[in-house]
């Protein structure tokens, strides 16, 4: 068997759900450079790994604030509420959202 070849600009919205190719991860690709971009709070019953490749976002987890910079990475627990919001007008935010899961599981808590 060989290893499969996805092109990103063919997943739909952008986003790999891993049920599709036989992978046990979902992945979210994240890029704008617009100020105040991100999801909502909410939690997945898995953990959520971010992979800030640029740019800057402040994010909520639990009841931590936290600012991220491009060059590192933020691990969310299962089960643990969270959000974040881009900041810089103008600078880019790249980021890959990392799901432990082969579906995205999403509740949503506002």
């Amino acid at each position: 068997m060989s290893a499969q070849v996805i092109e990103t600009a063919q997943l739909e919205n952008g986003n790999f759900e891993g049920y599709l190719y036989g992978s046990r991860v979902s992945v979210i690709f994240e890029r704008t450079d617009r100020d105040g971009v991100g999801p909502r709070l909410h939690r997945h019953p898995y953990a959520e790994t971010f992979v800030l490749r640029s740019g800057e976002a402040r994010f909520t987890v639990g009841t931590d604030e936290i600012v991220a910079v491009g060059g590192q990475i933020l691990v969310v627990p299962a089960m643990t509420p969270h959000k974040f919001q881009t900041l810089g007008e103008g600078e880019l935010y790249e980021a890959v959202h990392i799901h432990e899961h082969e579906r995205f599981e999403t509740e949503w808590l506002e």
